[in-house]
C-alpha cells in the first residue's frame, strides 16, 4: 500500500459522523498552558481537517483570570501553527477559527459564572437553529484535580444537555485522577454523583499516540507475531520514557506527585496493557477494557527490592521544590504478570527526567537462539522497537550475514520508520485524535472506572512507603543514564545489552 493509500484510508477512518444538534466544546482552565499548547491547536488542527464544521460547532474558554475574546484569541494564535511557514491561505484558516472561540470569565465554585456560560451556550445553539437543551455539550477540564468535583457539580447544575431532547453531555477529565487509591476512589465516588461513567472520559493522551494504538495492530493483525508473543520466546520486556530535561517551569507540581503518578501509573501502565493483554472479543471499547483489566489484576505486588529511584542534582535548586524533598525524578522497577502466557517474564518500567536522551520506547528482548551454529550469540539477541516518540518507527533487530565473501554475521534491522516510509503523511497529535474520539462517543481511548482503581491498588504501597519517607532516591547527574543501580536492575532481571549496534533513524 502506497503512502497515497494510506492517507485516504486514514481521512476515511476518521470521517466526521453528523450528529443532531451542534456541538459547543468548553476549555475549562483556558488561559493555562496546557490549553494553549496542547489543547486549542489540537483543535485547530480538527478545524482545518474539516472535522469541526463551523456551520455546527462553538468553542468557550473559561477561566477565573479576566480576559476578552480578543485577548484570548491572541494568547492562543501563535500556538496554533506553532514551526509552520506563515501563508495567507494559512492566516486565513487561523482567522476563521479564532472567530469560533470566545470567552467566559469566572470562578470555578459560583454558580454566576457557569450560568453565564450556560447563556451563552444556549444562545449559540438557538444561532444554529437547534432546539434549546438538544445540543451537544463537551466540557474539557484542564485544571487541577482537586477542582473537578465543583467544577462537576456547577456544570450539572447550570450546564446539561437535555438527552430526552437528543442531546448529550460529556466531560473530559485530565490526569492524574487522585494521588492514590484512596484519593482516586474519593474522586471516583463525587464524579459518580454527579454523571454517568458514559458520560466521563478519562484521558490518558498516550493512549492516542500512533504507535500506541498501532500497538494491538501489530499483535492481533499479524500471524507470525502471534506464536511469538509469550513467555517460551520472549525473555524480557522493557517500556521506557527518558526526557534530557528536568523539571523547569512546573517544579511545585511535580514535587507534589513525583515520577511515578506523573508519567508511570497512567501512560507506561497503558502502553504495558496493550503489549500484554489478551485478543479482545471485537473493537468495541469495552471488550479492549475488559482485556486490559484483566491483564492489571494479573499484576503481583510490587517487590521493593526490585525497585531504584532517584533524583537529580540540582532538583531541589528550584525555589518551588522543598529542600527536603524526597520525590523522585527517576524510578525504575520490574513488575511481573503472574498468568499464562507471561509468567516468568520481566516487565521493565523505567522513567525519568533530565537524562541523556528523550525517548519513548517499548523493547522486547527474545529469547537467545538454541543451538547457535552462527557463534553469533555474542551480537546480541534479537530484539522489537517500537519507538513512540520522537522520529516514531518500528524495527526488528536481527542477525544477518555481513556483505562479503566470508560467512560472518552483523546485527542489522527490519525497519518500518514512519518519516521514510510515509512521506507528507502528518501524523495526529494525540489529543487531536481523543478529542474526536469523545466527540463520538468512543471511549476506546480513555480509562474505565475499574481500570484506574486497579491500577492504583498496584502502585499505592510503594507510592506510600516513598511519601512517609521509607525509600529514599538516589542522587543522579543531569545528563547521565540515572541512577547507580538502575543497569544493575535490567541487568538482573535478565535484559542483554551489546554495545556496537546503534539504530540511525532516517530522520537524522
Amino acid at each position: 500500500m502506497g503512502s497515497n493509500e494510506v492517507s485516504t484510508e486514514f481521512s476515511k477512518d476518521l470521517e466526521f459522523v453528523p450528529e443532531n444538534g451542534c456541538l459547543s466544546i468548553v476549555v475549562f482552565g483556558a488561559s493555562g498552558d496546557l490549553a494553549k499548547k496542547m489543547t486549542f491547536p489540537a483543535l485547530f488542527n480538527l478545524y482545518r481537517q474539516g472535522f469541526l464544521p463551523p456551520s455546527e460547532v462553538h468553542i468557550f474558554g473559561y477561566a477565573r483570570t479576566k480576559l476578552s475574546d480578543a485577548e484570548l484569541r491572541d494568547r492562543i494564535s501563535g500556538r496554533l501553527v506553532y514551526g509552520e511557514a506563515a501563508s495567507s491561505e494559512l492566516s486565513e484558516v487561523v482567522s476563521n477559527f479564532l472567530q469560533l472561540v470566545t470567552y467566559v470569565n469566572g470562578s470555578y465554585d459560583s454558580e454566576d459564572g457557569f450560568r453565564q456560560l450556560d447563556k451563552e451556550i444556549c444562545e449559540h445553539e438557538i444561532s444554529k437553529n437547534s432546539q434549546e437543551g438538544s445540543g451537544r455539550r463537551l466540557f474539557y477540564l484542564a485544571l487541577p484535580p482537586l477542582t473537578y468535583p465543583i467544577v462537576c457539580k456547577m456544570i450539572r447544575d447550570c450546564c446539561m444537555s437535555k438527552s430526552d431532547l437528543g442531546g448529550w453531555t460529556r466531560v473530559i477529565a485530565e490526569k492524574p485522577f487522585g494521588k492514590d487509591l484512596g484519593s482516586s476512589e474519593e474522586l471516583h465516588k463525587q464524579l459518580g454523583e454527579l454523571f454517568d461513567e458514559q458520560q466521563l472520559y478519562r484521558i490518558d493522551h498516550y493512549l492516542g499516540k500512533e504507535l500506541v494504538q498501532n500497538l494491538m495492530v501489530l499483535r492481533f493483525a499479524n500471524r507470525f507475531f502471534m506464536p511469538l508473543w509469550n513467555r517460551d520466546n520472549i525473555d524480557n520486556i522493557q517500556i521506557v520514557f527518558r526526557e534530557d530535561f528536568g523539571t523547569e517551569g512546573r517544579g511545585g507540581y511535580f514535587d507534589e506527585y513525583g515520577i511515578i503518578r506523573d508519567v508511570i501509573q497512567n501512560h507506561l501502565l497503558q502502553v504495558l496493557c496493550i503489549v500484554a493483554m489478551e485478543k479482545p472479543v471485537s473493537l468495541d471499547p469495552e471488550h479492549i477494557r475488559d482485556e486490559k483489566v484483566k491483564v492489571l489484576q494479573s499484576v503481583l505486588p510490587i517487590n521493593m527490592e526490585e525497585v531504584v529511584l532517584g533524583q537529580y542534582e540540582g532538583y531541589k535548586d528550584d525555589p518551588t521544590v522543598s529542600d527536603t524533598s524526597n520525590t523522585p525524578t527517576f524510578a525504575s522497577f520490574i513488575l511481573h504478570i503472574h498468568n499464562e502466557r507471561w509468567e516468568g517474564v520481566p516487565f521493565i518500567i523505567k522513567a525519568g527526567k533530565a537524562l541523556n536522551t528523550s525517548k519513548a520506547e517499548v523493547r522486547v528482548q527474545f529469547k537467545d537462539v538454541p543451538g547457535d551454529i552462527f557463534k553469533c550469540k555474542k551480537l546480541g539477541r534479537n530484539e522489537l522497537l517500537i519507538r513512540l516518540q520522537p522520529a516514531e518507527a518500528m524495527y526488528m533487530k536481527l542477525t544477518v550475514k555481513k556483505p562479503g565473501l566470508e560467512m560472518s554475521t552483523i546485527q542489522s534491522e527490519l525497519d518500518l520508520s514512519y518519516e521514510q516510509r510515509y512521506p507528507g503523511v502528518t501524523i495526529p497529535d494525540a489529543y487531536e485524535r481523543l478529542f474526536l474520539d469523545s466527540i463520538r462517543g468512543d471511549q476506546q481511548h480513555f480509562v474505565r472506572d475499574d481500570e484506574l482503581k486497579v491500577s492504583w491498588e498496584i502502585f499505592t504501597p510503594l507510592l506510600h512507603r516513598i511519601d512517609e519517607g521509607g525509600m529514599k532516591p538516589i542522587p543522579y547527574k543531569r545528563g547521565s543514564r540515572g541512577p547507580e543501580g538502575a543497569d544493575e536492575l535490567v541487568t538482573k532481571a535478565g535484559y542483554v545489552r551489546k554495545q556496537g549496534y546503534i539504530w540511525i533513524s532516517p530522520s537524522l
